[in-house]
């Protein structure tokens, strides 16, 4: 397929509209933005790149509204903007030696963990809870620890920060989503310094979609700031599954798969 034709182009830019109106609230937006490069024609090292690019635009959008709206504040956020950015440096550089399919065994176990969370769990509300640990140890373990997930494989980076905002800090849904998305572009970022260095960014393509990314994100963030943990816990609750279900489906190895197979083949 020719990547520069009109029609590849504008479902590109939708593409990318909706994938930052579903980041700006839950996380989940490369479930439609890395296939739709991948059925482009494009080859998976520059879609993982091309993506890193156009999300940092829609992290970047969701991050000015919230600032803008006093929900964040960066600055208060150094240490743990740093320890992410190391991280997810450390995981862009490792993914390009090692094989990261290993992780897609483990990723939907914890992210239907944080599924079952959300769901029986009644402090994730509009309402701060306790806060178990201090922010710098927040930092230095989950900064650094979800910033090299992000830069190493990245499937649920934001659904992982906001959970873990929550649940270790003590934020609320909507305090969480805006924390997040600060240490999200921080990632990206980082992830994308090393993917342009090895050469493998489509900047046309990337920057249209980021265009798109930064409208879509203005949207998801107002409706964030607008509605709370109404709309935030559904969608992450969404997010969980339906990345979950991605990462299953479309390894044929993954021991969920052969599980779901093996019980569904008892019934047959």
């Amino acid at each position: 397929m020719d990547l520069l034709t009109p029609e590849v182009l504008g479902t590109l830019f939708a593409v990318g509209l909706l994938a930052g109106f579903i980041d700006a609230i839950a996380g989940g937006g490369g479930l439609l933005t890395i296939p739709a490069l991948l059925a482009a024609g494009i080859t998976p090292a520059e879609a993982l790149a091309t993506g890193k690019l156009q999300s940092s635009f829609g992290s970047l959008s969701a991050t000015i509204k919230f600032v803008r709206r006093g929900e964040v504040h960066p600055g208060a956020m150094r240490t743990m903007i740093a320890c992410t950015f190391v991280g997810s440096g450390l995981g862009a550089i490792l993914v390009q030696l090692l094989d990261s399919s290993f992780l897609r065994d483990v990723i939907p176990i914890l992210l239907i963990g944080i599924a079952l969370y959300l769901l029986l769990s009644p402090k994730a509300g509009d309402i701060d809870a306790h806060q178990r640990i201090g922010e710098h140890s927040f930092a230095f373990a989950i900064g650094t620890g979800i910033g090299f997930y992000d830069g190493f494989f990245g499937p649920g980076t934001g659904t992982f920060f906001s959970i873990a905002f929550v649940s270790l800090l003590g934020h609320n849904l909507r305090k969480a989503t805006a924390h997040t998305k600060v240490l999200n572009l921080t990632s990206n970022i980082a992830a994308l310094v090393f993917f342009i260095i090895g050469g493998h960014v489509l900047w046309t393509v990337g920057l249209l979609m980021g265009v798109g990314q930064y409208i879509g994100a203005q949207l998801g963030a107002h409706m964030v700031i607008r509605n709370g943990a109404r709309i935030v816990r559904p969608m992450l609750i969404v997010a969980s599954v339906a990345i979950t279900a991605k990462l299953v489906w479309s390894d044929e190895h993954n021991i969920l798969r052969e599980a779901f197979l093996a019980l569904t083949g008892l019934f047959a």
